[in-house]
C-alpha cells in the first residue's frame, strides 16, 4: 500500500508522452507543400497565359450593332388608296410601297399644260406682232413724211387761192362800183330823157351781173380761206402721224419686251407644270434603297402628311458596331486598327472588323442631361467612350441593328 502510494504521485508529476502519428498522416503532411506550389506554378501559368493572350488588345462587351434607319413619309398629302408591303418584308430600290389618290394632282397637272398651251400661245402672238412692229413702223415713218409733204403743199395751195381770191374780189368790187357809176350816170341820163330805156336797163344788169360777180369772189374767199385753215389742221395731223411714226424704235422695244414677257409667262408655267407633274409623281411613295421594312403605321383609306413617317426601312447591308471602351482603354487606340466581333446570335463566330473612329466625347458628355459636377458632390466614375468599328465584308450573315456584341481591338497593331 505504501510503494504505491508513494509512486502514484511521482508519476502524476511527469509529461504526458504525445501519441503516436498514423504513417499515412504523416505522408500527407509531407506532400502538402509540394501540392501548394504546383497550384502556385498552375496559376501563375495560367495568368501569364492570359496576361500574354490579352496583351496588346482592350475589349468591351458593351457593344452594339447598328445601322441606318430610313423613315419614309409622304411627299404630298392625300388619301391612301393601297399599301403594298407587309411588316418586316424586304423591299428593293424603286418597290413601290404605296399608292395615294392622285385625282386631284391630275387635274392640277391638267390645268398647268393648259396654262403652258397658253402661254405659248402669247409667245407666238407676240414673235408675229414683233415682225409686223419691225415691218410696219419704218413704213409708217416714211408715209407721215409724205403725208406731211402733201400737207405742206396743200397749205401753200390754199395760201395763193386765198390770195388769187382777195384779188377777185378787189378785181369784182373795182366793177361794181365802174356799173354802179354808170348805172347813175344812165338813169340821171334816162330822166333827162336823153337815153333809151333799154340803154337804162343794159346799165342795171351789167351792176347787177358785177355786183354777183362780187359776191362769187367774196364766196371764194371764204372758201379758199375754210381750205387753208383745213390744211392747217391736216398739217397738224401729219406731223402728229410723223411723230408717232418717228417712235419706230421705241416701238419695235417695246415689241420685244412683250415677247420677253411672254417668253417669261412661258417658263413660268412650265415650272409650274413640272411641279404639278412631281406632285402627281408623288402620290407613289418608293422605296429608296433595299431593306426590311419595319414600323408599319400606315393603311388604306387613311388620310397622310408630308410630316406623319409611314414607315421605317432599315439596310441590312449597311451596319455597323458601337462600342463603349472605358476611358482607360483608348490610350492606344485608334482608327485603322484591327478588331474581332461576335455577337450573340452567331455564338462563338468571330467577325473582322476595324476601328472606324472615336468619338467626340464620352456618352454621359451627350446625354440629354450631361452631369453637372460644379456643385462639389461628385463620385467619379470610369466613363466611356463610342467606338464606330466597321465590319469587313463577309457573306452568309444577316446582322440586325440592336444586336448584343463583344468587340476586342488589337491596339498594339500599327
Amino acid at each position: 500500500m505504501s510503494a504505491t502510494a508513494t509512486v502514484g504521485p511521482a508519476a502524476a508529476l511527469e509529461e504526458p508522452r504525445p501519441a503516436a502519428v498514423p504513417s499515412s498522416t504523416a505522408k500527407k503532411r509531407k506532400r502538402t507543400p509540394f501540392l501548394v506550389g504546383a497550384m502556385t506554378v498552375v496559376a501563375a501559368s495560367v495568368a501569364g497565359g492570359f496576361y500574354i493572350a490579352g496583351y496588346g488588345q482592350e475589349s468591351t462587351d458593351d457593344a452594339t450593332v447598328e445601322g441606318r434607319v430610313i423613315n419614309v413619309a409622304a411627299r404630298v398629302s392625300g388619301q391612301v388608296l393601297r399599301v403594298a408591303v407587309r411588316d418586316n418584308q424586304v423591299v428593293n430600290a424603286g418597290d413601290v410601297l404605296i399608292e395615294l389618290d392622285p385625282a386631284d394632282y391630275a387635274a392640277k397637272a391638267d390645268a398647268a399644260r393648259a396654262d403652258l398651251a397658253a402661254a405659248r400661245a402669247s409667245v407666238e402672238g407676240a414673235r408675229s406682232a414683233l415682225r409686223m412692229t419691225e415691218k410696219t413702223a419704218p413704213a409708217n415713218l416714211v408715209a407721215a413724211r409724205g403725208g406731211l409733204t402733201t400737207a405742206s403743199s396743200s397749205v401753200d395751195s390754199a395760201r395763193a387761192a386765198i390770195e388769187q381770191a382777195h384779188a377777185d374780189v378787189d378785181a369784182a368790187g373795182a366793177r361794181k362800183a365802174l356799173a354802179e357809176l354808170e348805172l347813175g350816170r344812165a338813169t340821171t341820163l334816162f330822166e333827162r330823157s336823153a337815153v333809151t330805156v333799154a340803154e337804162l336797163d343794159s346799165r342795171r344788169t351789167e351792176f347787177d351781173e358785177t355786183a354777183a360777180r362780187l359776191e362769187q369772189a367774196r364766196a371764194r374767199l371764204r372758201s379758199a380761206e375754210a381750205a387753208f385753215a383745213g390744211s392747217g389742221g391736216g398739217v397738224a395731223l401729219a406731223k402728229g402721224r410723223l411723230s408717232a411714226a418717228s417712235t419706230a424704235e421705241e416701238q419695235i422695244d417695246a415689241a420685244h419686251a412683250t415677247l420677253s414677257s411672254a417668253e417669261a409667262h412661258v417658263a413660268q408655267a412650265e415650272a409650274a407644270l413640272k411641279l404639278a407633274e412631281l406632285s402627281l409623281s408623288y402620290t407613289t411613295v418608293k422605296a429608296l434603297r433595299r431593306g426590311v421594312v419595319s414600323r408599319r403605321s400606315v393603311e388604306e383609306g387613311q388620310l397622310v402628311s408630308p410630316e406623319r413617317p409611314l414607315f421605317a426601312i432599315v439596310p441590312l447591308d449597311d451596319v455597323w458596331v458601337v462600342a463603349n471602351f472605358k476611358e482607360d482603354q483608348l490610350a492606344t487606340m485608334r482608327p485603322g486598327q484591327g478588331a474581332e466581333v461576335t455577337l450573340d446570335t452567331y455564338g462563338r463566330h468571330a467577325f473582322h472588323g476595324h476601328v472606324e473612329s472615336l468619338a467626340g466625347g464620352t456618352g454621359a458628355r451627350f446625354a440629354l442631361l450631361p452631369p453637372d459636377n460644379s456643385t462639389g458632390n461628385f463620385v467619379k466614375v470610369v466613363q466611356r467612350v463610342p467606338v464606330l468599328v466597321r465590319f469587313d465584308p463577309e457573306a452568309g450573315f444577316e446582322l440586325r441593328p440592336g444586336m448584343s456584341a463583344d468587340v476586342t481591338v488589337r491596339v498594339a497593331e500599327r
